[in-house]
């Protein structure tokens, strides 16, 4: 496909094993390069954009039309051709524009009808998300070949619904499009907005203050017109006695795509990666083989990665790379750990330790919050993550950044947490010259 950029998948890792050893680590650089530059052809992209109208954006007024200028920078930001389409976010989910439950393609016309309907936008009722994101997935169904990503803003908890009803709609729209959340102002829970984001395959953003959301969604908005490719997956194949411990996305942060796993082929999987542009993101693989005997090497992973074909058709393969596996008899050769697999345990290791010490703080168990807050200071520091040691010193006073040696600060602005908990899974990438 002309259009199209080029992929390419590089493999990092030490294939040597010790004897009677079974797990293989490997990170997958998967990069794309190329293509269209104005994104995915016309009339193949869609959009949705979700602004919360709860009664609490009126609380202050600011809000609603801080979110109101921010849907409409981000339908400015939209080029011509794109299906789209403006819903309202309550105790259920309704059209702002059009007025009929479906998308229109973007024209002058079009996009001054909707920036209109939006300012006509009031504030009243309750949250319910799951509702919000099935209307969502109604709009986005006629479009499943195309690229589609929506944007949801809330400023609080998914009080309306119950947490197994938003569950149930997560995992009936996975797969379906790609969601990046924003949450403005401070009523709303981290975990909760998370959790939508990763089944989404999307991001998770604080925007403390209102006035930062219009460059915050035409941010957003542009990156979606730079996709060219729709539903990316990763296919790994593994030999009849091996299994996937894990595969996670690493960077441009972490999230667990395990669970995503849908069967392929006999002993082969496909891990749902989103749309893509030029970009470049990287996973790291965890495969479980027999133990062999020394000098003995195998293919412990096949890993493709493809798009859907045509109805009918096989997918397409756009890059493929092998993961090895060796056994040797030599302790320098299989203790080697490959820097890249090093630095990535230790950023995932970092968000878990971030989300689990601001669980114990809120839950009023300090020790484990000391305890996991100062091991998240020192990976880090030793991951070379500035931006995160910022944030973990507006919570924690650090006596030892070596060590991991920290207090607890007695009074911590919840911004300044909740900074922290959306930044955890924020990764930095190895330094140059590094694996």
């Amino acid at each position: 496909m002309a259009d199209e950029p080029q992929f390419t998948i590089t493999i990092d890792q030490n294939k040597y094993l010790p004897e009677g050893g079974r797990e293989v680590h490997a990170v997958l650089s998967v990069e794309s390069t190329g293509g269209a530059a104005g994104g995915a052809p016309q009339g193949s992209a869609a959009e949705v954009v979700i602004i919360d109208t709860s009664g609490s954006m009126s609380y202050p007024d600011t809000k609603l039309r801080a979110a109101v200028a921010a849907a409409q920078a981000a339908v400015d930001a939209l080029r011509d051709g794109v299906f789209f389409a403006v819903v309202s976010g309550a105790n259920t989910a309704s059209m702002v524009y059009p007025r009929q439950a479906q998308l229109v393609p973007l024209d002058e016309r079009t996009r001054r009808e909707a920036k209109q309907a939006l300012g006509r936008l009031t504030a009243q009722g309750g949250t319910a998300i799951g509702s919000w994101l099935r209307l969502a997935d109604q709009l986005f169904d006629p479009f499943q070949n195309g690229v589609r990503h929506a944007i949801l803003l809330t400023d609080g908890k998914n009080q309306h619904e119950t947490a197994e009803e938003l569950d149930a709609v997560l995992y009936r729209t996975q797969g379906r499009f790609v969601c990046d959340c924003r949450g403005v102002g401070t009523d709303w829970e981290v975990p909760e907005l998370r959790k939508v984001s990763q089944m989404l395959l999307g991001s998770v953003g604080l925007v403390a203050d209102p006035a930062d959301l219009v460059a915050d969604f035409r941010a957003m908005a542009e990156a979606a017109m730079g996709k060219n490719v729709a539903d990316v997956a990763l296919r790994v194949w593994t030999p009849q006695t091996a299994r996937v411990r894990f595969l996670k996305q690493m960077s441009p942060s972490v999230a667990d795509l395990t669970a995503k796993r849908v069967e392929s082929a006999p002993q082969a999987g496909d891990y749902p990666l989103g749309a893509w542009g030029a970009e470049s993101r990287d996973y790291h693989l965890c495969v479980e083989v027999p133990p062999g005997e020394v000098g003995k090497e195998l293919r412990a992973g096949w890993i493709k990665l493809v798009v859907p074909g045509a109805p009918g058709e096989e997918p397409r393969v756009l890059a493929t790379a092998n993961v090895l596996a060796g056994w040797t008899d030599d302790p320098a050769q299989s203790t080697r750990m490959n820097p890249r697999v090093a630095h990535y345990t230790g950023q995932a290791e970092l968000a878990d330790a971030i989300q689990e010490g601001l669980q114990a703080r809120k839950d009023g168990d300090l020790d484990t919050a000391t305890a996991r807050l100062g091991r998240a200071v020192q990976l880090a520091g030793e991951a070379g993550n500035d931006a995160i040691t910022a944030l973990l010193r507006k919570v924690v006073d650090v006596e030892d950044a070596a060590t991991g040696t920290v207090r607890l600060k007695r009074n911590v602005d919840k911004v300044d947490e909740m900074s922290l908990d959306t930044q955890s899974t924020k990764t930095v990438r190895t330094r140059k010259g590094e694996g």
